[in-house]
């Protein structure tokens, strides 16, 4: 029988907690904001302000950076902004606290190589990006937000890509296992 406790593994939270954390979450998002969770945006503001300050003519020219620009305020000043850099620190911290901070790896098929995993990682999350603005937001704005204010569009979403995700998930399943 092998005793051996020097192996660490990283510790996550219980998926069941942090569902119900998310949702505590997301009301609390409606009740402040009027409106659930979403990064997209915070990503289209980083892209406008850049625009506005490389070519400011061109932005204020466009009809969609337009949009966006005022002499007021600054695109960056969004609640969008602050919720995705509050994501990524919040991500940070809970890395450090449950030790998954340390030496980089990729997670991968043992018949991949990594730079094959991460290749294939940096083409999917260009087509989520892509979608997400076909789209008109990302998918936890669409899903998550869109479901649990109940609306219809919010579950089809849901359906769509968790069913497109299944589908292609056998195609692709090398890339992991």
């Amino acid at each position: 029988m092998n005793t051996n406790t020097n192996i660490s593994t990283p510790k996550y939270i219980n998926p069941y907690f942090g569902g119900v954390l998310l949702g505590l979450l997301l009301l609390v998002t409606f009740f402040i904001t009027g409106r659930g969770l979403g990064a997209s945006g915070a990503v289209k503001s980083a892209v406008v302000t850049t625009v506005d300050k490389v070519a400011p003519v061109h932005a204020e020219e466009s009809e969609f950076y337009s949009k966006f620009i005022t002499d007021s305020q600054s695109p960056m000043f969004n609640w969008l902004v602050f919720e995705s850099i509050g994501m990524f620190f919040g991500g940070l911290l809970s890395g450090a606290i449950f030790g998954r901070i340390g030496k980089f790896r990729v997670e991968k098929s043992p018949k991949i190589t990594s730079k094959t995993r991460l290749i294939f990682a940096g083409i999917g999350g260009v087509l989520f990006g892509i979608g997400s603005q076909f789209g008109r937001g990302c998918s936890s704005g669409a899903a998550l937000s869109g479901t649990g204010s109940f609306a219809f569009g919010g579950f089809l979403v849901m359906m769509f890509m968790f069913g497109t995700g299944y589908l292609f998930a056998w195609f692709f399943r090398k890339l992991w296992i």
